[in-house]
C-alpha cells in the first residue's frame, strides 16, 4: 500500500490532490503542531481585485497538536468567508455546481469547534468532486508518535505501508536510510503547477485553493490539475 498524509489544511490547493491521486490511503497528519505561517487553516482565493487570504481564527500554541487546535469561533468567520466566496466566484462558470447548498454548507453548519474537523470534512467533499476514492485516517487515530520523518515512519509502519509520498519539502527532513530499513520505497512529489482559464481575462495567478480550479474548469478538474492537455 502506498500511503500518504499532509497535515489538515483549509480550502487546499491543488498539488495536494495530486499527491493524494497517486498514493492508494491519505492520513491528515494531526499529530504534530500547527506550522507558523503554514496553511493548516487558511488559503487564497482570487477575488475581483486579486488574490486573498481567507484565514479561519484558531486558538493554539506552539505545542498544540493539530488534533486539538480549536477554531476561535466569534459567530462572524463562516459568514465572512462565504460572502467572500460569493464575491469571488458568483460568476464563475462552474459556481451553481459547487457553491450553492455544496461548499455552502461548510459556512451554514454550526459553529465548528476543532480545526481539523472542519478541514477533514472539506477534503472529503473536495475528494468526492473530482472523483478521488481514496481511504481517510487520522494520524490521532493511529496514535502516531515522533517528530518529523520519525513521526511520518511511525505513521507508515502502524498503517502497513510499503511505500510513502512525501511533498517537495521533504526532501529537506526524510531520513530515506530509516525507511529503507524498514522495507518502506520512499517518492517525492514534483509537482508543476497547471495553468487554466480563469474568468475575468486577467493574467493567470497559480497557487491559489482548488476551489479557484474546480470553478473555472469543473467536472475536469482532476486532469487539468494532473496537467493532463488530452
Amino acid at each position: 500500500m502506498i500511503l500518504t498524509s499532509h497535515q489538515c489544511a483549509y480550502l487546499p490547493w491543488c498539488g495536494l490532490f495530486d499527491k493524494i491521486a497517486q498514493a492508494d490511503a491519505f492520513v491528515i497528519m494531526d499529530a504534530c503542531p500547527a506550522e507558523a505561517s503554514g496553511y493548516e487553516n487558511r488559503n487564497r482565493i482570487l477575488s475581483p481585485t486579486g488574490p486573498q487570504w481567507l484565514t479561519v481564527p484558531i486558538h493554539h500554541d506552539q505545542h498544540t497538536p493539530l488534533s486539538h487546535v480549536e477554531i476561535a469561533n466569534d459567530g462572524r468567520w463562516q459568514r465572512k468567508h462565504w460572502r467572500s466566496l460569493e464575491l469571488a466566484y458568483q460568476r464563475a462558470p462552474f459556481w451553481e455546481m459547487y457553491g450553492p447548498g455544496q461548499l455552502e454548507r461548510f459556512y451554514a453548519e454550526p459553529e465548528w469547534v476543532l480545526l481539523v474537523d472542519l478541514t477533514a470534512a472539506m477534503l472529503a467533499w473536495f475528494m468526492a468532486k473530482l472523483g478521488l476514492d481514496r481511504p481517510i485516517t487520522r494520524a490521532s487515530a493511529l496514535g502516531c508518535e515522533g517528530t518529523k520523518s520519525a513521526l511520518v515512519l511511525d505513521m507508515c509502519q502502524r498503517a502497513g505501508a510499503t511505500g510513502y509520498i512525501f511533498g517537495e519539502k521533504g526532501r529537506d527532513y526524510a531520513d530515506v536510510r530509516a525507511f529503507e530499513a524498514a522495507g518502506i520505497e520512499v517518492r517525492f512529489q514534483e509537482y508543476r503547477h497547471p495553468t487554466y482559464r480563469q474568468f475575468g481575462g486577467k493574467p493567470f495567478v497559480s497557487h491559489l485553493s482548488l476551489i479557484d480550479l474546480m470553478m473555472n474548469v469543473g467536472p475536469d478538474s482532476l486532469r487539468v490539475l494532473h496537467n493532463d492537455t488530452r
